[in-house]
């Protein structure tokens, strides 16, 4: 589904990201760790070609990103509050991107129904633009509207970040369920190795801008990731 081949990143002489091969198989989720710096919100970029690489090419289902837009209307992404149109409520940002879907405004009610627990009564229905909600409640909102339309690639950056306990075990669910009931590409990147490991079937570990460990999670797997971080 996603290739990246010779893909590379240079800011002057400093090397960000260095991957000779990377491969992402459709339907699997996709669990990506790391220090801060390790180059785990470049590749994202360099998958939504919100920056260009230095060498090298990113494939997203036959198509290269940086050649053709045809990948997008497949293809869903929250990496911060910049996805977000900050003087739009919720609702109106919901029914913005189910139109560029194809999606009515029954529809999305209809979608936005599961959500209701996830939104806990602090998102819909408010009157709030989304610049005034919470860094939390940004990040619920750029979820759920990333996931309109039934994309079949979803990329999330740090998706658990400044979302309370109960959210967290809620999206964890929501994301299991994701890409066990559909063929959705789910890729994720997470400071949490807790979260990441219950919810991702692959995971791979960046150091300095290169792999370090591709794993397929076990019962063992959270182990042998807080033994690498913590040496």
């Amino acid at each position: 589904m996603i290739k990246s081949t010779e893909l590379s990143k240079k800011y002057g002489d400093v090397t960000v990201l260095n991957i000779p091969s990377l491969e992402i198989p459709k339907g699997q989720s996709f669990g990506l760790v790391g220090n801060n710096g390790a180059g785990k919100t470049t590749y994202f970029n360099l998958l939504l070609d919100l920056i260009k690489p230095t060498t090298g090419k990113v494939i997203n289902n036959e198509i290269q990103v940086n050649k053709s837009e045809d990948w997008k209307p497949f293809t869903a992404a929250f990496i911060d509050e910049s996805f977000l149109i900050g003087y739009l409520t919720p609702e109106e940002y919901f029914y913005f991107i189910g139109e560029l879907r194809g999606m009515n405004k029954a529809d999305i009610d209809t979608f936005l129904n599961q959500f209701s627990e996830i939104f806990n009564e602090e998102i819909i229905g408010r009157k709030k633009y989304l610049r005034d909600l919470s860094k939390g409640n940004q990040k619920k909102a750029g979820i759920v509207a990333a996931l309109i339309g039934n994309p079949e690639v979803v990329i999330l950056d740090e998706p658990f970040a400044n979302l309370d306990p109960t959210t967290q075990i809620r999206l964890k669910k929501l994301l299991k369920d994701l890409t066990k009931n559909s063929k959705t590409t789910l890729l994720v990147s997470s400071h949490d190795l807790g979260h990441v490991t219950e919810v991702c079937e692959r995971i791979v570990v960046l150091e300095k801008g290169n792999i370090v460990k591709d794993i397929k999670t076990s019962e063992e797997t959270l182990k042998e990731l807080e033994a690498y971080f913590s040496v």
